[in-house]
């Protein structure tokens, strides 16, 4: 197929990911071929209004085709719906979850050998 796969998380829990070739930390971008930390300041993220559109713009350069977005692990993290209006112009499939939902959706969509990427907050 072509496809460079996208790396598992092999662990989350409170504040702590571990995703395989990438390390381990607190929030992740990933997609199909790797992912690096996810640092909030690069953008000025904030719990809200929450993922904002140059958030995710790492992800459309790196092809992925679904994108599964976390809420963090008591969901207070939102999503600008500007976001959410730029990843349906580009026909992304989306997933916005609680956060252990979103490492499950994204797992599953790794094994499956989909073109999956996505972002991960580890805490609230």
């Amino acid at each position: 197929m072509g496809l460079t796969q996208s790396p598992l998380i092999t662990n989350i829990s409170w504040g702590r990911m571990v995703v395989d070739s990438v390390g381990d930390g607190k929030d992740f971008k990933l997609w199909p071929g790797g992912g690096r930390a996810w640092d909030w300041r690069e953008t000025d993220t904030h719990h809200v209004p929450g993922i904002q559109p140059a958030d995710v713009q790492e992800l459309l350069e790196n092809s992925c085709q679904t994108i599964v977005l976390s809420r963090g692990m008591l969901r207070r993290l939102l999503t600008c719906q500007e976001t959410l209006d730029l990843l349906e112009s580009h026909g992304i499939a989306v997933h916005v979850v609680e956060t252990n939902e979103a490492v499950e959706i994204y797992n599953d969509l790794v094994q499956r050998e989909q073109a999956v990427g996505g972002l991960f907050h580890s805490t609230c």
